[in-house]
């Protein structure tokens, strides 16, 4: 790799670190071909992708990100970058499933709002439902007291009726 097209790579990190909402670290040696190339369709479908390129590099791609500063330490050995443009929570699902699926492929740290995500992080907020699903239990939560409320209004003409019902069994 020459100079220029380290400083691309360098570039493109940069701007993948300023455009994503979060970032993790993955090491992926023992993968075959196949297997990287189903992770990758996998995270492109979540809207995410799977950088590989040297330590070094990253490492000067992520002065003067704190996102990607956090995570300096896990710049070493054979690491990938992912990087979630659209919604974390489910790349970290990808991630996580895919790791147990896979045993060569690890989930190490990721950064989440300039915090440290360690594995057990990322594994919770990989088990969390997706957007739609939240958002529908949060409807849901919303709704319950309009909800029972309704039904208690509706309840006093009901027993009025009934009790008129019983009146008028007694009178017969």
């Amino acid at each position: 790799m020459n100079r220029e097209q380290k400083a691309a790579m360098i570039s493109s990190l940069k701007d993948s670190f300023a455009q994503s909402k979060a970032s993790f670290i993955v090491k992926y040696p023992g993968l075959t071909v196949k297997q990287m190339q189903s992770l990758r369709n996998d995270l492109r479908a979540k809207g995410a992708k799977l950088k590989v390129t040297k330590a070094r590099l990253m490492n000067l791609a992520a002065n003067g990100d704190p996102g990607a500063e956090v995570m300096r330490p896990y710049y070493s050995d054979q690491i990938g970058l992912v990087f979630a443009f659209e919604e974390p929570a489910a790349v970290a699902k990808v991630l996580s499933d895919f790791a147990k699926d896979n045993e060569a492929l690890s989930v190490i740290a990721g950064s989440l709002d300039q915090m440290l995500l360690n594995q057990s992080d990322i594994n919770r907020i990989g088990s969390l439902p997706s957007k739609e699903v939240l958002l529908a239990q949060v409807c849901g939560t919303l709704n319950a007291p309009i909800a029972g409320f309704a039904r208690a209004l509706n309840m006093v003409p009901q027993s009025l009726l009934w009790a008129l019902t019983q009146i008028g069994q007694k009178k017969q």
